[in-house]
């Protein structure tokens, strides 16, 4: 359960006291002195899992798995807040949500409907750096389950290896979502919105205690739906998430949550378009950001999300505090429609070229359909205390967790009929796709943590961590013969880390981390290795006593082995060598009183590959992800005169220049993009108009490989309206 912040004000009396044992000795005009009681002001503190208040968040489970300072984690972590969200205008999808972290890539190919993309430190999170409460949503293919941002309380980034605490993982971070929980006050918002392309949406959220017992409730709910920018594409899109939390005394919590969701959509082709064309002219000219290239008239692609959830919680009489989170999760997914790939010459018949022949430009279409079903479940047991021994503090926390993760995919494609670039003709009959993939993929992760944070030496703190992971995973591929196989894989992970907190707020520290992240597929009749190596990073943070505010800095190098590539066109894995990631990153973010709030950030990542079997690229950047990442927002509240109530905000953010293929011959320019907001609220009602890419900047977001690149999202507009009840 969430407890409802509460301040209290205490004005216009001075009391000076000395309090000796219970009570508070008060001096009266007559000199004598009288026992007043104790006073006790109920000022709920932040917690790990609850609200942010303002921008600035300052304890976080992510990195520990235990509610802990943010400045007494050896790593670097970000955390976006529901107030930060909505200030910014995020009403569709988490990697919104991450424009403006330092350290973190979000949106590669534009603005994809079903799926959040995100790259932490160079490295891509997308799938095996995704997490609900700290339970891993592990996907593989297409099977990538997807939260609305309607039904989480904060998004944290944590950057750097994280197989330390939760196993195999990307090891650039992750990001786990932390779900909305039931309160103790009663409560109902409700938000409507729609944007400039026509699509709008209407959510709910609301809760309370239930008369005479010891549990509260929590509805939140959305539908959405209407037109998106590509040409003739639409979605329909629904969430609901009820909830029922008993808590039978201070120590106790039991939180059971359902999910639902599903989305329905026609999908355009952006993100497969050639980088002549888009980054450079061809003879025609540019494509469309907004061109469909596909068949509006059939295409389709839905899914279908199921969760079961329970959080558990429980202090126990030795001062420890025993938890338990469990997750089973279903997902039901397909899809059907052309890809564009390449250009096709219509003299020779040829397909997949770089750049069109004459100006009366083909392309390429690859038609494809999926259908993916995901059974998946998750639990983590974990023990927390605290162990005084003598000169050193500990907090200790150990455990064990457990994942199971069965998919059931069948892939189709064939090369399907070209289309103009220029002028795009629907309806042409296409061949049948035909099955080259039926694969049944099974999963289990076991893992044994523990973990113990020092505190000694008034401000010196040193964290040690250490897992064992046992990794099973079959693969059952009915489309061919002897193309079955079984991989078991054991690793152990660790991280050690030292910081000290001086009296001022500044912690500097150092840590080492290890890592592994198990692959899907075979090569050379052999199953694939996991992606393995290390990360050393060094920072400060910087959290004032004067105001509300945190500041980190830091450095850090990753080393990858075992470097696995995935083909766009044949879906076909590879393990082609290293690859090195190092930079530095800064993020700040300040409340200053109720008026000001504002965050910036800035990251320099340099990925470099240091083995691959073509000798020629090495020392070459991988493509795809920018060298520089720069963003800012401010924002301001008028509280008082004729403006009271009114409040704006504006953004910036820089992507730096990336490659477009290995041999860095390819080069996708870099891009300056607004974003701007306006609010007004009064007596309990709302209203914003928030604007993204403000001047409607037209840019590529990235390119992998110069056949598949993307449009970044243009200009789009959001007015929403909301009322608390």
């Amino acid at each position: 359960m969430i407890e409802t912040r509460k301040k209290q004000w205490i004005g216009g009396i001075a009391l000076l006291a000395l309090s000796t044992g219970s009570g508070v000795i008060a001096a009266h005009a007559d000199d004598t002195a009288t026992n007043l009681s104790t006073i006790t002001v109920d000022g709920q503190t932040e917690t790990a899992t609850g609200p942010v208040e303002g921008y600035v968040a300052k304890r976080s489970a992510t990195g520990s798995k235990s509610d802990t300072p943010l400045k007494d984690i050896p790593q670097s972590v970000s955390v976006v807040g529901t107030q930060e969200m909505e200030d910014r205008g995020v009403t569709n999808k988490v990697d919104e949500a991450l424009r403006y972290t330092s350290g973190v890539f979000t949106q590669p190919f534009g603005a994809d409907g079903d799926t959040n993309w995100y790259y932490i430190r160079g490295f891509d999170a997308t799938q095996t750096g995704t997490f609900l409460d700290g339970l891993n949503l592990w996907s593989y293919g297409f099977a990538g389950f997807l939260i609305d941002p309607v039904a989480l309380e904060r998004v944290e980034v944590l950057k750097g290896p994280a197989s330390v605490l939760y196993g195999g993982s990307n090891p650039g971070g992750l990001v786990n979502m932390i779900g909305k929980r039931p309160t103790d006050e009663k409560f109902l918002t409700t938000e409507t919105g729609i944007n400039n392309y026509g699509n709008a949406y209407l959510t709910f959220d609301g809760g309370d205690q239930i008369k005479n017992t010891d549990m509260s409730y929590r509805l939140t709910g959305k539908i959405a739906g209407g037109n998106k920018a590509a040409d003739d594409t639409s979605d329909f899109r629904g969430v609901f998430m009820p909830q029922l939390q008993w808590s039978p005394d201070e120590g106790t919590k039991l939180n059971v949550y359902a999910y639902y969701s599903y989305l329905d959509q026609t999908s355009g082709t952006n993100g497969f378009f050639p980088y002549v064309g888009t980054v450079e002219k061809a003879s025609f000219g540019r494509i469309d950001p907004n061109a469909n290239y596909g068949e509006p008239d059939s295409d389709y692609s839905y899914s279908r999300q199921f969760m079961l959830g329970a959080d558990f919680s429980h202090d126990l009489d030795n001062g420890w505090t025993l938890s338990q989170t469990a997750r089973y999760g279903y997902l039901n997914r397909s899809e059907s429609a052309p890809y564009t790939y390449g250009y096709y010459d219509p003299t020779t018949g040829s397909n997949y070229l770089q750049e069109p022949t004459s100006s009366d430009a083909y392309l390429t279409r690859l038609g494809f359909d999926h259908h993916t079903v995901v059974n998946s479940f998750a639990l983590d047991n974990h023990l927390n205390g605290k162990v005084d021994t003598g000169p050193v503090d500990h907090d200790v926390t150990v455990g064990i967790d457990y994942k199971y993760y069965n998919l059931n995919q069948i892939q189709a494609s064939a090369l399907d009929t070209p289309i103009s670039a220029t002028s795009p003709v629907y309806g042409v009959t296409q061949p049948a796709n035909a099955v080259y993939l039926h694969q049944v993929l099974e999963q289990h992760q076991l893992g044994l943590y523990g973990q113990d944070q020092m505190h000694f030496g008034d401000g010196w703190i040193a964290t040690l961590n250490g897992r064992y992971d046992y990794v099973h995973t079959s693969s059952d591929d009915r489309t061919a013969t002897n193309a079955d196989y079984t991989a078991n894989n054991n690793a152990l992970s660790g991280r050690a880390g030292l910081a000290y907190e001086f009296a001022n707020g500044v912690t500097p520290y150092a840590s080492v981390a290890t890592f592994f992240n198990p692959q899907i597929g075979v090569t050379s009749g052999a199953p694939l290795k996991p992606e393995e190596g290390e990360q050393y990073e060094a920072g400060v943070k910087y959290e004032p006593t004067s105001f509300s505010g945190s500041l980190t800095a830091s450095v850090f190098q990753i080393n990858k082995r075992n470097w696995t590539v995935t083909d766009p066109l044949t879906f076909l894995s590879s393990q082609i060598g290293e690859v090195q990631s190092k930079g530095f990153e800064l993020e700040g973010k300040v409340d200053l009183g109720d008026n000001w709030k504002a965050l910036a950030s800035f990251t320099y990542q340099h990925l470099e590959i240091t083995r691959h079997s073509d000798a020629s690229l090495i020392g070459n950047s991988p493509y795809l992800v920018p060298k520089v990442l720069a963003s800012a927002w401010l924002d301001y509240s008028f509280p008082e005169g004729m403006l009271e109530g009114f409040s704006i905000g504006g953004g910036v953010r820089y992507q730096g220049s990336s490659w477009a293929d290995y041999a860095n011959t390819k080069k996708v320019p870099d891009a300056t993009l607004f974003d701007a907001a306006i609010r007004y609220n009064r007596k309990d009602w709302g209203a914003a108009l928030n604007i993204g890419n403000l001047f409607d900047k037209r840019y590529v977001a990235g390119c992998q490989t110069t056949l598949v690149c993307g449009y970044g999202e243009g200009r789009t507009v959001t007015l929403k309206i909301s009322k608390r009840w």
